[in-house]
Formats: structure tokens, sequence, C-alpha cells
């Protein structure tokens, strides 16, 4: 059987979203995942076909290709936020952010697929000051540097019912009556899972979208510190946020990195925060103006 999409990360926080709106849409979805047990939920969808494999298999990554329609997508979503100290990045954000991107355009290619849309970060930059943005930009420049039909999504900080950054806040406001917080002035501009998963859906049908990059935010921009004071009214908890310089921000990143269980906070997160994760000056509110969506709001949400 031929498939419409080819759906890379789809097990995720944004893939599950993406998958259910690419479904209603009509579309029937091949999605690999080495997580079988874990996306129960996606297979209730009917036309979300589920695949044990492993994408960093390049041979298993040609193989999915080839059960795309040659009229159909392949969708990327895979990024990681962590990874050990190096220069210009460690070998995790290679291989999820650029290795990968190299094999699936190859994996394209060799099978006559040409559109394909690529999910970055807002502030990707191969010369950046956080190992994560400048892999990420790296990645970018592989699919610029593509034949391919490729759309590329910028979004910032993803927030949905099952996000991991403000439910990680919210749970953490629930346990500490008082919160040291470095980096409380770091800016965000929150943008909604199903708002990003809805533009992924319309490019599909959009031409003009090709050889296109679009930076995704919400309509409102927040400091760390608005929005850690979200999470503890989304809960409805009291919790002291105290900011502290952010050279302690620093040492506790430093201290996390040594725990044997996933960092909350790195020292290439804190790196990121040098820059403001809003819409550039002079800018496109790309969801509004490219896409037609009316923005959801962080305070909507449920």
């Amino acid at each position: 059987m031929k498939y419409d999409i080819l759906l890379i990360g789809g097990n995720g926080f944004v893939g599950r979203v993406l998958a259910a709106q690419l479904q209603a849409e009509g579309y029937s979805v091949l999605l690999p995942t080495r997580h079988l047990a874990s996306a129960r939920e996606l297979r209730m969808l009917p036309k979300i076909h589920l695949e044990d494999a492993d994408v960093h298999e390049f041979d298993s990554l040609q193989e999915l290709c080839s059960r795309i329609q040659p009229s159909g997508a392949v969708i990327n979503l895979v990024g990681v936020l962590h990874d050990k100290p190096a220069e210009p990045y460690g070998k995790v954000f290679q291989a999820a952010h650029v290795d990968l991107p190299k094999s699936i355009i190859t994996a394209m290619q060799m099978n006559g697929l040409k559109r394909y849309l690529h999910m970055s970060a807002l502030g990707a930059d191969s010369h950046g000051p956080s190992m994560y943005q400048r892999s990420k930009g790296d990645g970018e420049a592989v699919v610029k540097a593509s034949n391919l039909d490729w759309t590329i999504f910028r979004p910032s900080v993803i927030f949905g019912a099952h996000d991991q950054f403000i439910n990680l806040f919210a749970k953490l406001t629930k346990l500490f009556p008082v919160m040291p917080l470095a980096n409380s002035g770091a800016q965000f501009q929150p943008v909604s899972v199903d708002d990003v998963a809805t533009a992924f859906t319309r490019s599909l049908k959009m031409p003009s979208t090709i050889h296109q990059s679009y930076d995704l935010v919400g309509p409102t921009v927040y400091t760390m510190k608005e929005i850690v004071e979200f999470a503890s009214r989304k809960v409805d908890t009291k919790c002291a946020i105290i900011p502290v310089p952010d050279f302690v921000g620093y040492l506790q990143a430093l201290a996390f990195e040594f725990l044997p269980v996933p960092t909350l906070m790195s020292r290439d997160n804190i790196a990121s925060m040098q820059v403001p994760n809003i819409l550039p000056l002079n800018g496109v509110d790309a969801l509004s103006k490219v896409f037609g969506i009316s923005r959801r709001t962080l305070e909507g949400m449920k």
C-alpha cells in the first residue's frame, strides 16, 4: 500500500496532534516509531499506520520512503533539546538535526519524492550562541541546499495540554513553595501546538509555501518569570518566584547535567536564552498572515 504522508517523529507531542489533523483532512499516514507501546492512542486513528522502524537506519528510511506516493510528502518533526558539550555541537544534536535531514533528503531523492516539510526552531542559526541553535541552523542549511520542494517551520516554545514546558513548571510549583529562577527576564512567544499542526497541514495544499521558511509564534510575548507564574496559576498553587543572578542558573544547570535523569535545564538551554525567542523585528506573523489562523493564547490553554 502507498501512503500520502510519511510522518517522522510523529509519536511525539507535536506529532500526535498533527497525525490527528492529517487524518481529519483525509490523508493516509505512515508513522514510524521505535516505541509502539506508547502510541496506543494513534492506533485508534484508522488512516494512521504505525510501523516499528528506526529512521536513523538509512535502509529502513529508504524503505519507508518507497511506500509513499510520488505526489505525497515527508514531514520531519524530529528534535532533541539536550546534548553533551562539544564544538560546534554534540553527537546527539548532529544525528537528530543534521544527519537525519541529510538521510531523509537522500532517501526521498532515491524514491522520486519532492515535497518535504521540516521542523526547525525559532532562533536556529549556524552561528548562534547554543549548540541547539547551531545544529538546527545547520539542519536548515542542508534542507535549503536540496532540490526538494521544502518548507521550513520555526516555532517558538510550543504549548499544549501535554507539553513538557508549561506542565513541567506547573509540577514544580506544586512541589516547591519558593522557586529561585535564573534568566527570569528571558523572552518567549509561546505558540499553540494546534496552530503549529494546522500550519503544517495547510501548507500541503499551498504551493506558495514551497521554498519558504516561517516563524511561528503566539500573540503574546512573556518573560520566563511570567510563564512560571502562569503555570502556577494553572494548577492553583501559590509559589513565590525569586529571580536570582544568571550565574546561579549556570551553576544549577551544570549540577543538573550530572544527574542520572533527563536534565531540567542545561547550560546549552541557558545559552539559547541569550537570544529572545520571539518574532524578529519586522518579522512576519506567518500563522495569521500566511495560513489564516487565529492564534490561540496561552491563557486559553486547557
